[in-house]
């Protein structure tokens, strides 16, 4: 069957799954309420940075295999299963904002009030345990006067998208996960899988609502986890003369039962779901009256850790007051724009509280990090321009253009020849033995 479908929210999430179903010809419809970003997404124009995603979107625009609207209504009538991709940003006390997913709701909830043929809602949105079935369902009933498992269905279907590997991930997932209200809800979005993956149809868990609502949270709470405690060993290592964690990682990695993934020690995790998830299951569980206290260890490391780069720099230097320091990269990892919780933020603010000059360079998040530090610092246009006059260097992310900086770049270029490796890109004993130099997790 030639499924058509609709997804209502155009973020990461949303406009990369669109366009990987309008890529394999399945009829795919964009819906956001922001006109301004249908209008450039209308005119081939990624509203946001992910490699290759332009490419992909003119491609689809032009073989009218995508769609984007602003009309709701319209989307459910001309498609088969609807996704719900919007954010479900953090509230201050860590659990999450449901506005805009219910906003998503109702609209679709009167879309199928005029429809007459049955119709799939399929939860992508990350949201906690119990959400889908006691708040979405009720709402689509209500607004649509009909009910679920009859007039149509409801799935909650995870999404384990990396950003900056948004759609690889979604051609390559390492298993799908599909929450189902009922049979034939499930078995629906299991024939759309198969017939998008074909004979690459990696494993698909079929649960219920709550399980696969928390299987996301749970996964993205084990990551953070490894990288904590990765970080807690390189944290350790510094204090242990002739210790490297990077030889430590790479042997804990080699036994099956670890793996090497998410065991790179640095300055701690950023983003748009890692700090929000782990913020929310927390929440959620002293909600049940239980304290997650391993949960809260691994953020309280990950809200320390930045800071290691500061003290490093002092170390190094003494005083900053008045120092020139210079920041290698912005965004919370590279490949994106994104500075959401990115590292370079708590890093910048107690440069400054300290009293010194910061000057950064990232390839692609400066528009976004203006937009945050205003005038406060100063913004270079290339790796070169940041550390021009630097008395010290700081690479906060692992863009590809830094690894290839050598010892003689920063010798050439900086007032004083220091350099902090926050995310281990460099060989300690190349640039240890001609620069002032010291990294996250490497013994004095």
């Amino acid at each position: 069957m030639g499924y058509k479908i609709s997804s209502f929210g155009l973020g990461y999430v949303g406009l990369c799954s669109a366009l990987c179903f309008a890529d394999k010809n399945f009829t795919s419809i964009g819906v956001d309420i922001d006109q301004e970003k249908v209008q450039t997404i209308i005119e081939g124009r990624s509203p946001i940075y992910e490699p290759s995603l332009h490419t992909l979107l003119q491609e689809c625009l032009d073989r009218g295999t995508f769609r984007c609207s602003t009309n709701p209504c319209e989307a459910v009538m001309e498609s088969d299963i609807s996704f719900i991709t919007v954010g479900t940003p953090g509230l201050p006390n860590g659990s999450i904002d449901l506005t805009y997913i219910r906003q998503v709701a109702r609209d679709i909830g009167k879309a199928l009030k005029e429809k007459s043929s049955y119709h799939l809602v399929v939860v992508k949105s990350t949201v906690p345990p119990g959400t889908t079935e006691k708040k979405i369902k009720p709402i689509l009933e209500t607004h649509s006067g009909k009910r679920c498992g009859t007039d149509f269905d409801l799935c909650i279907n995870p999404e384990f998208l990396r950003e900056g590997s948004a759609l690889h991930d979604t051609l390559n997932p390492d298993r799908i996960v599909i929450g189902e209200y009922d049979k034939k809800s499930g078995d629906i979005l299991e024939a759309l899988y198969r017939d998008f993956y074909k004979e690459k149809t990696p494993p698909i868990v079929r649960t219920n609502l709550p399980t696969a609502e928390l299987i996301k949270y749970a996964s993205n709470a084990f990551l953070a986890a490894k990288i904590s405690f990765i970080n807690t060993i390189a944290n350790i290592c510094e204090k242990t003369p002739g210790v490297d964690i990077t030889t430590i990682a790479k042997v804990m990695g080699l036994d099956r039962r670890i793996s090497p993934h998410f065991l790179n020690a640095g300055l701690g995790y950023g983003g748009s779901c890692f700090p929000k998830d782990l913020k929310a299951l927390i929440a959620y569980s002293k909600k049940l009256s239980y304290t997650p206290e391993l949960l809260q260890a691994v953020e309280n490391i990950n809200e320390t850790q930045p800071y290691k780069a500061v003290l490093l720099c002092k170390n190094l230097l003494s005083d900053l007051k008045n120092k020139k320091i210079a920041i290698l990269g912005l965004a919370f990892k590279p490949n994106t724009d994104d500075m959401r919780e990115a590292r370079s933020i708590p890093i910048i603010n107690q440069l400054l509280k300290e009293g010194a000059n910061v000057t950064a360079y990232d390839p692609a998040a400066l528009e976004n990090a203006k937009f945050i530090f205003k005038n406060k610092i100063e913004y270079a246009s290339s790796a070169a321009d940041c550390i021009k006059n630097a008395d010290c260097g700081i690479l906060v992310t692992e863009w590809k253009e830094f690894k290839k900086l050598t010892p003689e770049d920063f010798i050439q270029n900086m007032k004083q020849s220091i350099l902090i490796d926050g995310r281990r890109i460099y060989n300690p004993e190349e640039f240890g033995k001609k620069l002032k130099f010291a990294a996250i997790g490497l013994g004095s």
